[in-house]
């Protein structure tokens, strides 16, 4: 606990999921979109309900996962029912495959600075066209959970091969996808071609202020943030790590924060020795969670750091530091900057 009256209200969560038969994922284990993920208790052609808006990110496995109030869902606690709107729907139409070194997190921002932070309000996205073939699951997350900065409702992809293959080695089978039939209806369509993306920057601070890295290169920076549900897992670690050894280590005066998004994620990073050659190369490790996405716990920047981060929000305040600056980029942009001091176009350094 980031201090005495959090653990209190650590101690309200336990007491009360213990008397009313509630799983609870303790602190330290993760965040709580990619523990139940890796749980299996996100299926396809569920409806998936929490107080978080990026609960959006089950549409990854084809679930309708949604944001609420706390006082909604305390009511479909309460009931067993919940009352929705139906969104309408954009399709978004993926074409092609992604070029290194632009990564998951390039398409959603380049996503977002088409349709601006208002552009898909109360909307389900639907993703489709052959590009998604050439995505992994955990690449769709990283898109369907930032679809809420651009007000989605919902984000679903299609349950195909490397869905089956992912949920089957979590121990989840029979599924239940939902699928587009001949007469589904879209509000607008989208199409994006994946091989013509190149490393996107978000500025501060707004989210669907986009501009390609090359912009704002050159950029002091002083903290590198790789984590929360966007970009904390294993692969995204490695990405950022990649572009480090390429460079030999982290720049002088450089703070590098990992922060995996759960247990199992730094558990793969210590089988495979990255934590070793991380920390080796003076990264500072956190405890699996949330940590400074949200600011409340964590490696919080001072007032007046430049931050680049794999997160997904970069409002001002957003991480704990109503002075400080954050940027948001991709794992491989970040470890770019980690290894250079500054905002880098990965690709000056890519093995």
């Amino acid at each position: 606990a980031s201090s005495a009256r959090i653990a209190a209200l650590h101690e309200r969560m336990r007491s009360f999921a213990q008397a009313r038969g509630i799983t609870l994922i303790r602190v330290g284990e993760g965040i709580g979109h990619q523990r139940i993920i890796e749980e299996g208790r996100v299926r396809p052609g569920t409806i998936v309900a929490g107080a978080d808006s990026h609960c959006v990110t089950y549409g990854a496995l084809n679930a309708f996962g949604i944001g609420i109030g706390a006082s909604d869902l305390a009511a479909a606690m309460a009931t067993g029912k919940i009352w929705l709107k139906v969104p309408q729907t954009l399709q978004v139409i993926l074409r092609g495959k992604l070029t290194p070194p632009a990564q998951a997190k390039d398409i959603i921002l380049e996503l977002l600075r088409r349709l601006r932070a208002d552009g898909a309000d109360y909307l389900a996205l639907e993703f489709s066209g052959e590009g998604v073939a050439s995505l992994s699951v955990e690449e769709r997350m990283v898109i369907a959970n930032m679809a809420t900065e651009a007000g989605a409702k919902a984000a679903l992809f299609p349950v195909d091969p490397a869905t089956r293959d992912y949920l089957g080695l979590i121990g989840v089978a029979d599924l239940t996808p939902v699928e587009p039939d001949a007469h589904a209806h879209y509000i607008d369509r989208l199409t994006i071609e994946l091989a013509a993306i190149t490393p996107l920057l978000a500025l501060p601070h707004h989210v669907d202020t986009v501009v390609p890295v090359s912009e704002a290169a050159g950029r002091p920076v002083d903290m590198v943030f790789i984590g929360t549900c966007t970009g904390g897992r294993a692969s995204d670690i490695r990405a950022a790590l990649a572009a480090i050894r390429e460079a030999g280590g982290i720049a002088p005066g450089v703070e590098l924060v990992i922060t995996p998004a759960s247990r199992a994620e730094l558990e793969l990073l210590i089988a495979d020795g990255s934590l070793a050659e991380l920390t080796a190369f003076g990264a500072v490790l956190t405890t699996p969670g949330c940590g400074a996405c949200c600011g409340t716990s964590g490696a919080i920047p001072r007032d007046g750091a430049t931050v680049i981060s794999t997160g997904n929000r970069n409002f001002k305040g957003r991480m704990g530091a109503p002075k400080a600056e954050i940027f948001l980029a991709s794992p491989a942009a970040c470890g770019a900057a980690a290894a250079t001091g500054r905002i880098t176009n990965p690709k000056v350094i890519a093995p």
